[in-house]
């Protein structure tokens, strides 16, 4: 089992940057693929990025390709979002996941979920 806590959220103008982390608890993270989801307000879930347990080949969602980047620290048992040139169709609440089975593009796909950091982007 893993614990899952995202942080880096905050309010942004648009263009800006924001970092997100997400840190894992427990020994095995590396055996894990992770995942980046988002959540607008009245929307459902959809996936952002993943990246799998060894950092290979990362896959991005089309509105987020060329400007967000996933990376992983296994030492670290930390994943993160690097977002650019934000947008305010970005602003959402995002989350990270995690799951033993390669992960995927979508929610049933990850197991473990944080709560959520929220980011805003404004206009």
């Amino acid at each position: 089992q893993v614990q899952l806590v995202e942080s880096g959220g905050g309010l942004v103008q648009a263009g800006g940057s924001l970092r997100l982390s997400c840190v894992a608890s427990g020994r095995t993270f590396s055996r894990y693929a992770m995942g980046w989801f988002r959540q607008a307000p009245g929307k459902e879930r959809q996936f952002v990025a993943r990246i799998p347990w060894n950092g290979g080949m990362t896959y991005y969602a089309d509105s987020v390709k060329g400007r967000f980047t996933i990376s992983r620290d296994n030492a670290k048992n930390t994943v993160a979002l690097q977002m650019n040139s934000l947008k305010p169709e970005d602003t959402a609440v995002y989350y990270c996941a995690a799951d033993l089975d390669g992960g995927g593009y979508y929610v049933h796909d990850y197991k473990y979920w944080g709560q959520g950091t929220q980011v805003t982007v404004s206009s």
